[in-house]
């Protein structure tokens, strides 16, 4: 916490407004739509719901295909079968870790060819690092399909100097209490116009119609953030930059750290005009190493000192509930799942947190 929080929340207090309206939720997306330079905010209760009502946005229904990264967090394809339709995974490529272009291409020709085509792509800046998203747009372009942006993980995050979050048709952001910066939940949801902002309002808050009683023409949702976690929001947003400017610390700490250790390698894109919020920091360690140390073994010695890290997100297509659905690619995702580690990278970490680290990670390689 950046401290102002709670000022903003006592504001809500003073003017007894509790509820998913007041100045807070103005305010704050104000605040992120100056942040991003572009757009239309609108706050939600969860980076899930910003999806599920962004596809709605796009004209999404029971039946269509909707194109999605498989390596990423369920949330990002579970509001594809909220609405019945089908998701297609796609592989990564290595640059990024995110939706392959070639592949995405490869799988939207094979749709078309099969009677189906795709209703929108959702891309994902996985980890905080851009995808390469002017080749995906252009692709889209071409065969005249929506993007739906799934920054999440990558508020802060920049490519060719443009934010993300500004990329897609519409654009979603999380929150909740392990991102960048936290409104204990929450989430939003970013539109090009006017018109879809009052739109995503409108569904997000039970679909009112404009009566003076309670009507109701379409399927709406409880999906608004309350006024006093905008109020978190806030102060949230008033030490974004130092945060990020933390977890990139971070990330430079562990690139140092394993610089002489040639069996873990920390990733780092190498996509030029690039700019990653390093939300997570993420290692790959090579499975046929001679200390015959591997993703599962480093997890369990960091875990013995108490230092938590967890494997990267195990791909859709491997996930029981999605299987069965079509998925288009090679082992990309697969390998860095297998072989790949997230590692502590909050912006609150100590020096002496850090100093634990390293006795903990020299010891297990014996350096």
């Amino acid at each position: 916490m950046g401290g102002n929080e709670i000022k903003y929340i006592q504001q809500a207090f003073d003017a007894n407004w509790i509820a998913p309206v007041g100045e807070n939720i103005d305010r704050f997306e104000e605040d992120l739509e100056t942040y991003l330079g572009y757009g239309y905010v609108t706050v939600l209760n969860s980076g899930t719901a910003a999806i599920h009502l962004g596809l709605i946005l796009l004209g999404v229904q029971a039946g269509d295909e909707i194109i999605c990264q498989s390596l990423t967090f369920a949330a990002s394809a579970n509001p594809i079968l909220y609405l019945g339709a089908k998701p297609i995974f796609i592989d990564s490529e290595i640059k990024t870790w995110n939706i392959c272009p070639v592949v995405l291409e490869e799988a939207i020709i094979d749709r078309i060819a099969k009677g189906k085509k795709p209703k929108a792509i959702i891309v994902v800046h996985l980890y905080g690092v851009p995808c390469q998203i002017e080749l995906i747009r252009l692709i889209a372009n071409k065969y005249k399909i929506s993007i739906l942006e799934d920054s999440a993980e990558a508020l802060g995050s920049r490519y060719n100097g443009k934010a993300c979050g500004t990329f897609g048709d519409v654009a979603v952001f999380s929150f909740n209490g392990s991102k960048v910066i936290t409104t204990s939940g929450g989430g939003a949801i970013v539109t090009r116009t006017k018109e879809l902002k009052e739109k995503a309002l409108f569904l997000a808050t039970q679909a009112k119609d404009k009566r003076p009683y309670y009507q109701h023409s379409e399927v709406g949702y409880n999906y608004r953030m309350s006024n006093i976690s905008a109020g978190i929001g806030r102060g949230q947003m008033e030490v974004l930059d130092k945060h990020i400017n933390l977890r990139r610390k971070m990330n430079q700490f562990y690139i140092d750290l394993f610089k002489d250790i040639p069996c873990v390698s920390v990733f780092k894109t190498d996509v030029e005009n690039s700019f990653a919020n390093c939300w997570l920091t993420t290692i790959i360690v090579d499975p046929d190493n001679n200390k015959g140390i591997t993703n599962e073994v480093l997890r369990l010695a960091l875990e013995s000192e108490n230092i938590e890290s967890r494997q990267l997100w195990k791909p859709m297509h491997l996930q029981p509930i999605f299987e069965k659905y079509p998925y288009y690619g090679t082992n990309v995702s697969e390998d860095l799942f297998n072989n790949g580690l997230c590692i502590p990278s909050g912006s609150n970490l100590t020096d002496k947190d850090r100093e634990r680290i390293v006795l903990a990670v020299n010891s297990i390689f014996k350096v």
